[in-house]
């Protein structure tokens, strides 16, 4: 099947899923898969454990788009390009958005392994995909309260602990200093990514619902003596994607 499938599903719902957790897709009866590399002004992703393809699933006997991975803006690519794949879901009538990711924990309360629903953002990249558009946007609430109660209400109902919390996005690629985790921890941060961002903000300015979930993967730096590294982010996040993935059932 291809490009024309997805089109003709008018799916209304999506999920992106972020490093390692490309397996959630596995969870949803997959009906086709379209690489980005299809799909006019996008491309795969050059970063490991984001397969790059859309996979369109059937929930509920309704048809749910998952994005396999994600383009970042450390892969050198302008706010606009790394959201393009949202403005194509928007295309597709795609009304609401999941957007996931593998994130470094703050909050000391947290667990590594667990869920944190994002309430809210601190965008640290130094760019938005809006510049050159309309202007003023309303951000006051970019996660849906609406939706993060149903997915709290989920998480009660099947046994999961879900953590809440604010999430910023540094521009990467390298990881955070000590210093720089301090500070996020100052500003009101509870858990620290790359990702996620530029699309919340391009869903929402488009008029999507949004949610935020972040898996974290590991301690922030400084939290904990380990050094960090990629392969161990992208293993956490397979391993915990089951929880992940039962949780996105309940509610989508």
């Amino acid at each position: 099947m291809s490009l024309t499938a997805l089109q003709n599903a008018r799916p209304e719902t999506a999920i992106v899923l972020g490093s390692g957790l490309g397996g959630v897709a596995e969870a949803f009866g997959v009906e086709c898969e379209v690489p980005y590399a299809e799909v006019p002004g996008l491309s795969a992703s050059t970063v490991p454990g984001h397969a790059g393809r859309f996979v369109l699933a059937r929930h509920h006997d309704k048809p749910v788009l998952i994005a396999q991975g994600r383009r970042h803006l450390y892969e050198g690519l302008s706010a606009a390009e790394v959201t393009a794949g949202i403005r194509f879901m928007h295309g597709l009538g795609v009304k609401r958005v999941v957007l996931t990711n593998a994130a470094g924990a703050i909050d000391e309360h947290f667990h590594v392994g667990g869920l944190m629903l994002i309430t809210d953002h601190i965008n640290l990249q130094g760019t938005t995909p809006l510049l050159g558009g309309p202007n003023f946007h309303d951000m006051s609430e970019v996660y849906s309260r609406a939706w993060a109660e149903k997915f709290h209400a989920a998480a009660v109902e099947i046994g999961l602990k879900l953590h809440a919390g604010v999430y910023a996005a540094l521009l990467g690629p390298q990881y955070e200093t000590p210093a720089e985790i301090r500070m996020l921890h100052t500003l009101g941060a509870d858990a620290v990514g790359m990702s996620t961002v530029p699309e919340a903000i391009q869903a929402r300015a488009l008029g999507m619902e949004v949610a935020g979930i972040s898996m974290l993967t590991n301690w922030a730096a400084g939290l904990r003596p380990q050094t960090l590294h990629h392969a161990e982010v992208v293993e956490v996040g397979k391993t915990a994607s089951l929880y992940l993935a039962r949780l996105l059932k309940a509610v989508v």
